[in-house]
């Protein structure tokens, strides 16, 4: 703990003009976490007994991962001296924030509750993509930025460099650029005094009807929903009554509080603000992200301008394996959902895999943290179905469908046009691999916009290009092909049409509804082949043999067949006549005849989960 921070352990002062709202936002794994665990240490709020590496992550998942899934505010005391030499304590309320893309939602609602934020960047990376996607969201909200270097202590760190790099990218001189190490504490005191002196007091009306911004909320067992806010105007204490302006529903405030990083119940919350409300509503969609609270007694007119609802970029089935763990899914979504506002799903049945959810979530890493979400936090054993995103489908007769499913995709009819979704996508890379870069682009269909040298030896590139060719594996491929250096972020641009088609996967010449996909024309015949291989080493033979067909409409691209199991049916008949071993063929065959006509070819569970997931081999289940 610093000295400086013993003098500031008594309560911090609720006059607005001593409060100071900021967040961190960095590309993912630039060490906003470490930092943030060194701040909590250095105000004193998380004795060192007490201090554990990502102490703001609270997810095992986050944790193991390294990653920060889910924004946590937290108030820390600072003694700080001005130009006269009197010190003051204030109340720093920091809002550590994720770096992926995929949360990007969760960084802009922190945003709205800041009015200044640190722009992270590692010493021995340099500027990545989500950097300047952070940078661009905290510009539009007209936050303060304060430019900061992070792991100086690295022996790859070249502060020079990357502090010219960050100074000409937001404007400024490279000695304004703070260099600090959250690892060994170096400059943070210095870090936290400019927070002080840079970033402006929140502004709002004391005596106004009070208006809280709801920022974020989490489900606790035991006392029901706690939502967190920032106070705009007014004030809220214990025992009085609220409303939620978007719903109308009435609460009483049982608790009221401040995160000082564990939940510390206070007298009220004012002016500027940031703090939780505990209502003990145990109902999730009663306490909606962006919804503003107002007293009950003398509400406020005027609703805060909310953040825009966001949009699903990847839409994924979840099937539970025992069909009974239907209903704890549903409820096991509906939890999620509170903690989690970008999340979306709704009831889905499927031939194959029964009773289900088709949900939408912002990219791939939040459909794979969500799904062991659900396995871990409530004991779920899933199957996602093969990612997929919106078509809007037209067909010729003028009528118009939204298909986020392939099984929706319209047949029997002609297809006018199919439009698909575009994201702009910006990828930074050493130069080195612009020529890579390029073929992989232009192999998913990309069109280049233009390229930007940050220094002398990295490159930006812009390429705008269909959703549905990024969310399998483009990432991947992406990051095998520049040894791990390129960073990608994306963002949405609209539609555009193309030639789409749904290839189905027939065994026995019933489609399967799980296999089935939209893909460009061009690929069709590739993913067919693909499935239909990949498909014949799963399935287990049968008594009779088993076509396995890819088809567009009544069209025939790609087949593999199962050969059957050879019952040895003249194994019993030993000696005799040869007409006796003929007529126990003849009649086997009549039976296998008869088998391929009414016999059914069950796909096991393993299967399905092997082909969906792209594995080869069934992966057997450990005594």
């Amino acid at each position: 703990m610093s000295p400086r921070a013993s003098k500031a352990l008594q309560p911090a002062s609720t006059d607005p003009a001593f409060i100071r709202n900021f967040c961190i936002i960095a590309h993912i794994d630039h060490g906003k976490s470490t930092l943030a665990d060194r701040m909590l240490g250095i105000t004193g709020v998380v004795s060192d007994r007490d201090m554990r590496a990502q102490y703001l992550d609270r997810m095992d998942i986050e944790r193991e991962r390294g990653i920060t899934i889910k924004s946590q505010a937290v108030r820390m005391p600072w003694a700080f001296s001005d130009s006269s030499g009197a010190s003051q304590t204030y109340a720093l309320n920091m809002i550590d924030t994720p770096g992926h893309v995929d949360f990007t939602y969760e960084v802009s609602r922190s945003l709205a509750a800041c009015e200044g934020a640190i722009l992270l960047v590692d010493a021995a990376q340099g500027i990545e993509a989500q950097t300047l996607a952070n940078l661009y969201l905290a510009l539009d909200n007209d936050l303060t930025i304060i430019p900061v270097l992070n792991k100086i202590d690295l022996p790859a760190a070249d502060p020079e460099k990357y502090a010219k790099e960050l100074a000409g990218l937001i404007g400024g001189k490279p000695e304004d650029v703070l260099r600090v190490s959250g690892k060994t504490g170096m400059g943070v005191e210095e870090l936290l005094d400019e927070v002080v002196r840079l970033i402006p007091a929140p502004q709002g009306d004391p005596k106004a009807p009070a208006r809280a911004m709801i920022f974020d909320s989490v489900y606790d067992s035991y006392r029901g929903v706690i939502t967190y806010v920032r106070m705009i105007d007014g004030s809220l204490s214990p025992r009085e009554r609220v409303q939620m302006m978007s719903t109308r529903a009435i609460h009483e405030l049982l608790e009221i509080g401040v995160s000082s990083p564990e939940p510390t119940p206070t007298k009220g919350l004012g002016v500027g603000e940031v703090g939780y409300l505990i209502t003990g509503v145990k109902d999730v969609r009663q306490s909606k992200v962006g919804d503003t609270v107002t007293n009950a007694q003398k509400p406020s007119t005027k609703a805060l301008p909310g953040y825009t609802d966001p949009k699903p970029m990847v839409f994924s089935g979840l099937y539970p394996i025992d069909g009974s763990d239907y209903p704890i899914l549903r409820e096991a979504l509906d939890k999620l959902k509170l903690s989690d506002a970008s999340l979306n799903y709704e009831p889905e049945t499927s031939v194959a895999l029964g009773f289900g959810f088709r949900c939408g979530f912002l990219g791939l890493l939040h459909l794979e943290i969500i799904t062991e979400r659900l396995e871990r936090e409530f004991g779920l054993d899933l199957i996602a179905t093969a990612p997929s995103v919106t078509y809007e489908v037209t067909t010729e007769d003028k009528k118009q469908y939204t298909v986020t499913n392939p099984s929706e995709f319209p047949s029997g009819t002609k297809i006018a046009t199919v439009t698909e979704p575009m994201v702009k996508a910006a990828i930074l890379a050493p130069k080195d691999y612009v020529g890579t870069i390029m073929e992989l682009c232009q192999g998913r269909r990309g069109t280049l916009l233009g390229m930007e040298y940050f220094g002398e030896d990295r490159v930006e590139i812009r390429y705008t290009m269909p959703l549905g060719e990024i969310v399998f594996d483009f990432f991947d491929q992406l990051k095998s092909k520049t040894a791990g250096y390129a960073s990608l972020d994306y963002e949405p641009s609209g539609d555009q049409e193309a030639d789409l088609v749904k290839v189905d996967i027939l065994l026995q010449g019933e489609a399967v509804d799980a296999f089935s996909a939209i893909v460009h024309r061009e690929k069709a015949y590739a993913y067919g082949l693909l499935m239909t291989e990949r498909l014949k080493k799963l399935i287990p033979r049968q008594q009779f043999e088993v076509p396995i067909q890819a088809a567009i409409g009544a069209r025939i691209i790609a087949r593999e067949s199962i050969s059957a199991m050879r019952k040895d049916v003249l194994a019993k008949c030993y000696g005799g006549d040869i007409t006796r071993k003929r007529k126990l063929l003849e009649k086997q065959k009549e039976g296998k005849k008869r088998m391929k006509m009414v016999g059914r070819v069950e796909v096991p569970q393993e299967a399905f989960i092997a082909a969906l997931s792209g594995d080869t081999e069934v992966k057997k289940e450990k005594k």
